[in-house]
């Protein structure tokens, strides 16, 4: 529907958006992988590298991508915690030309530690040519 939406306001938006939305997806993908292999420092590449990121989880608001990273460390500090990410029932949804929302589940398999999940909604925008998170708010 949000896509019908940009195409009768401006032709060749639905094209557009395709390719916004593989990219969008890409980074989602690329921030699983490095994950999965345990690599914090790469899997917070697909966020913006600024200190007005907003990341939003169980403990409240926390502003830029430092302190984020520091967060993630501190609550996934090996493999076993980290876990093997999952995403899925993504939703990409056009916001204007160079913003895009994002809804779906994510899901921890962790043996050892038990697994766990929730949702999220993820604010992406396009800066300096690359799609790149601004804000998240995970439960």
């Amino acid at each position: 529907m949000w896509l019908q939406a940009c195409t009768a306001a401006k032709p060749g938006t639905a094209q557009t958006f395709a390719r916004d939305e593989q990219q969008i997806r890409a980074v989602l993908s690329t921030q699983t992988a490095a994950w999965n292999r345990g690599d914090v420092a790469a899997f917070m590449q697909g966020y913006w590298q600024s200190d007005s990121l907003l990341f939003i989880g169980k403990n409240g608001p926390t502003r830029g991508w430092q302190r984020t990273l520091e967060n993630y460390r501190r609550s996934y500090p090996d493999a076993a915690a980290m876990g093997q990410l999952s995403f899925s029932q993504l939703r990409v949804h056009p916001i204007g030309a160079d913003a895009a929302h994002v809804v779906g589940h994510w899901q921890l398999a962790r043996p050892t530690a038990g697994d766990v999940g929730g949702w999220f909604t993820l604010l992406f925008r396009k800066i300096e040519g690359k799609w790149v998170i601004v804000a998240d708010h995970s439960s």
